[in-house]
């Protein structure tokens, strides 16, 4: 493949878009594209059912903002990238077949871009983030020793190719280091969550990543499985999105019943422009939770040790790994803060992307004095990192910092409401004053009955009841390519009556 992209005029420099769902010749085609010196440049796929339209447009839109010199297409999708008058070549990947005798090694270049990642676009558009080799390879080695990563490892994934987590986390890893990968797609784990447990029992597998919404999937299936043996599973890695201490308790107690080790829960903290990966917790030690004041977190911006109905239960993300520095500032003034103070995590270090794609002004706006602002707000306790929320998601209510997580966990405990699909925000309310909507896709012949349930359920989770809640049909809710929830396209859509209500 390598041979063929080199003769078709693919040269270091170039950038090559790849549209597939996860394959031999997917997996083979990146691979491919490194061997020629290009850029990799992996285009996402609809999580869910919804506009063809939308897909077809933010396809194009990201390999005009990619500048791709090449498209290679799975001939499943070809129908849904036609050529027009400017567009680079299109090529199905079922035709890259070069001779590889006829292959060049390209001269080694540290500095240039491997991966060019699109974010998920989760609280705004998505940006190309620039990941050079070197970051790629100094994540990787800090990847293999904060995990203790050894050859004979076996890795499962099911994660997408296109975000940073299955990527690099789940492909390039093992790719490098040389221990076995059993790889499925999105799709096949979203038809059968259950499945994933038997891919790891099978194939016994030790290692493997999911945001949180998965293992709360996982344990519903494990439930429902039997003839599985989860003993050979030593670290399940929790990241991506924020993570429910009590989603992963849920989990590791389903678990157990086939072998689950209770320390096996690995609850991480990485983003793409730290190529993926920034705290590990030790291996084997299990899920920490700091337990702290919800008063003082959301009035005072500190997280007090406490305990009790006012408390707020947190997961302990590990230390930043080899390579990387982090530190906590006040968001408006930039002061470095002290333990337990809350303010925006910022990071510096060997992995962090040196800026966006051809968006200057984006990137001088992430970064203050040499630091990545990473937009999450969080603090440290004993140098571990935690993390209470997005900055942008952050709803204030009398005074009160209310993060939206909390309030969408409590939604989905309601019979009837679907798990892992509620978004919360804030809206300007009476007198000026912000008031909380939420909006829920639904489980029930009838959603009306569920509506004040939400309610009591939100007001006793966080002592404020919403303004509004909505349910909306199944499948509809905005999320991005890699399924995190988007607030803002949501608070977009309740302003301009454009849910699809139930």
């Amino acid at each position: 493949m390598a041979a063929d992209l080199q003769a078709r005029g693919i040269a270091p420099g170039d950038h090559v878009a790849i549209l597939g769902p996860t394959s031999r010749a997917l997996v083979t085609a990146i691979q491919a594209t490194w061997l020629a010196g290009a850029t990799v440049v992996c285009l996402p796929l609809p999580m869910r059912l919804g506009s063809i339209e939308e897909f077809i447009a933010q396809t194009r839109a990201r390999i005009q903002i990619a500048d791709a010199a090449l498209v290679l297409v799975d001939p499943q999708l070809a129908p849904f990238v036609t050529p027009e008058p400017g567009d680079p070549p299109i090529v199905g990947l079922d035709a890259l077949a070069g001779r590889a005798g006829a292959w060049e090694r390209p001269a080694d270049d540290p500095g240039g871009l491997a991966i060019l990642q699109f974010t998920s676009g989760s609280t705004a558009d998505p940006k190309g983030v620039m990941l050079p080799h070197h970051c790629l390879v100094a994540n990787i080695d800090a990847i293999v020793e904060g995990a203790g990563i050894t050859p004979d490892d076996t890795g499962v994934s099911w994660l997408p190719l296109y975000h940073d987590m299955g990527l690099i986390g789940l492909l390039m890893t093992p790719m490098t280091t040389g221990f076995d990968l059993a790889i499925a797609s999105p799709q096949d784990f979203l038809a059968g969550p259950g499945d994933w447990m038997r891919w790891i029992s099978e194939f016994r597998g030790t290692i493997t990543c999911g945001p949180n919404f998965a293992y709360v999937l996982a344990a519903r299936a494990l439930r429902r499985l039997d003839g599985i043996d989860l003993s050979s599973w030593r670290l399940a890695l929790n990241g991506a999105e924020p993570i429910d201490p009590a989603a992963v308790e849920a989990f590791t107690e389903a678990g157990s019943a086939y072998g689950l080790d209770a320390k096996s829960p690995f609850c991480v903290y990485g983003m793409a422009e730290a190529t993926l990966a920034i705290s590990f917790p030790v291996p084997g030690t299990g899920m920490g939770v700091d337990t702290v004041d919800r008063r003082a977190l959301e009035h005072e911006r500190v997280a007090h040790p406490a305990a009790g109905a006012g408390a707020r239960r947190l997961a302990l993300l590990g230390r930043t790994l080899r390579g990387l520095d982090l530190r906590v500032c006040d968001p408006d003034t930039g002061a470095v803060l002290g333990d337990r103070e809350v303010g925006e995590l910022e990071l510096q270090g060997t992995s962090v992307t040196p800026g966006y794609y051809r968006r200057p002004d984006v990137t001088d706006a992430s970064f203050r004095d040499g630091w990545l602002r990473t937009g999450d707000l969080g603090y440290l306790v004993d140098g571990e990192v935690v993390v209470c929320g997005r900055i942008k998601d952050v709803i204030i209510v009398g005074g009160r910092n209310v993060y939206p997580e909390e309030i969408e966990r409590a939604a989905a405990t309601v019979d009837g409401v679907r798990a892992g699909n509620v978004i919360a925000f804030g809206i300007e309310g009476r007198r000026g004053k912000e008031g909380i909507v939420v909006v829920a896709e639904h489980k029930a012949d009838d959603p009306a009955a569920l509506h004040d349930a939400v309610i009591d359920r939100v007001c006793d989770a966080v002592g404020i009841p919403p303004l509004d809640v909505v349910f909306v049909t199944p499948g509809s809710l905005p999320k991005t390519s890699s399924g995190k929830l988007q607030r803002s396209a949501c608070k977009s859509q309740y302003h301009g009556d454009a849910l699809i209500r139930a």
